[in-house]
């Protein structure tokens, strides 16, 4: 086997590895953007546990038709990257959409989670979504709420009654 063919074998595996491990898998169209704001979203993703790369359409075709996700061909036409969320499944999407509102240049065009393939609205809808912390704050504030409801209305009986 040819030097090039087994580069290219690795490369496959590469992606698959991460796809397998990621929670959520975004690509993008990446045409436009600059050195400086490319620079910038790359640092907020490694910040955020995720990676961000640009690999050749037909190696992630090819790792995506033999992990069984099929369908894609449409995805990959013209220039590509691809995002990875291995913490959770938003930080990825949520970085991609806050460029996107940023710069004005980059599109999203679908991505993979759950163990399918889904469009680029799923995706965007996932950045919608806020973040965990966020999601945990609001779940102890509504845990807490009837507990203080309490405590002030028998509060206030105690304070009648006196």
């Amino acid at each position: 086997m040819s030097a090039n063919l087994e580069a290219k074998k690795v490369v496959v595996e590469e992606i698959k590895d991460k796809i397998s491990k990621a929670k959520t898998v975004a690509f993008v169209d990446y045409r436009g953007l600059t050195v400086a704001e490319d620079t910038a979203m790359r640092a907020e993703f490694r910040k955020n546990g995720c990676d961000y790369k640009v690999y050749k359409n037909r190696l992630v075709l090819r790792a995506l038709n033999e992990l069984g996700y099929t369908g894609c061909e449409s995805i990959f036409e013209g220039t590509n990257a691809v995002a990875f969320s291995y913490n959770d499944e938003v930080s990825a999407c949520k970085i991609l959409a806050d460029t996107i509102e940023k710069t004005k240049k980059m599109e999203i065009k679908g991505g993979v989670t759950d163990g399918a393939v889904v469009d680029a609205e799923m995706i965007k809808t996932l950045a919608s979504i806020p973040s965990k912390e966020v999601l945990l704050t609001k779940l102890v504030y509504l845990l807490q709420s009837p507990v203080r409801g309490l405590a002030v209305c028998l509060d206030q009986v105690a304070k009648a009654k006196a």
